[in-house]
């Protein structure tokens, strides 16, 4: 299984304001790209064999990884928390592709193919971070980590939700509403982490 995590720490500290989020969200996703092409380049597209319920599954694992870890105050395991957010941004990427792409394409793309379309996700995703902001005036960021983590887990139970109806919804949100919901999640989160470490 690929994992597409491993965070090394180059966010900093710079006050609040939507552009300053914006300049996060540009700092966090530039780290998660470069470490999906390199995962690219090792694996290639191996992943495309997973159905986007195996995805949400793959997330959902990690999302109660960190409510676990939360709740316990303690881990065992040496990867870190920054590293389940950056699989959880990365993972929700790969499903939003997944369900953009056409059901007979090839399951091996090349590698500049899928940047391509790992940048038109992420810009859907920056897109909708700042349209929220707009209108909600970064209340996340008086949101307290775990209700960020909570907001995650009730995302990937809806997507579940939504997949055992085969995509079908009466009213609510699609799929692809809440995977881009998830990302933008876990950037709140690593931003709050990073502003809390350069704070200490």
């Amino acid at each position: 299984m690929v994992v597409f995590c491993a965070r090394k720490g180059i966010f900093t500290q710079n006050g609040n304001g939507l552009n300053t989020t914006l300049e996060q969200f540009d700092r966090i996703t530039a780290d998660c790209r470069a470490l999906f092409a390199k995962k690219t380049a090792d694996y290639g597209t191996a992943w495309r064999i997973l159905r986007p319920s195996s995805l949400t599954d793959q997330l959902y694992i990690k999302a109660k990884r960190i409510r676990s870890i939360e709740e316990k105050g303690e881990q065992r395991v040496a990867d870190s928390v920054e590293d389940d957010y950056i699989g959880l941004i990365n993972y929700s990427i790969l499903a939003l592709i997944q369900l953009h792409l056409p059901a007979d394409a090839a399951l091996e793309l090349p590698a500049e193919q899928v940047l391509h379309h790992y940048d038109e996700q992420l810009q859907r995703s920056r897109d909708l971070l700042a349209a929220k902001n707009h209108d909600y005036g970064e209340a996340w960021r008086d949101m307290r980590p775990s209700s960020i983590t909570d907001l995650i887990l009730q995302k990937l139970l809806r997507l579940r939700q939504i997949e055992d109806n085969d995509g079908h919804t009466a009213v609510s949100e699609g799929q692809a509403a809440n995977y881009l919901d998830i990302i933008n999640y876990a950037i709140f989160a690593l931003i709050k982490i990073d502003e809390k470490n350069a704070s200490s």
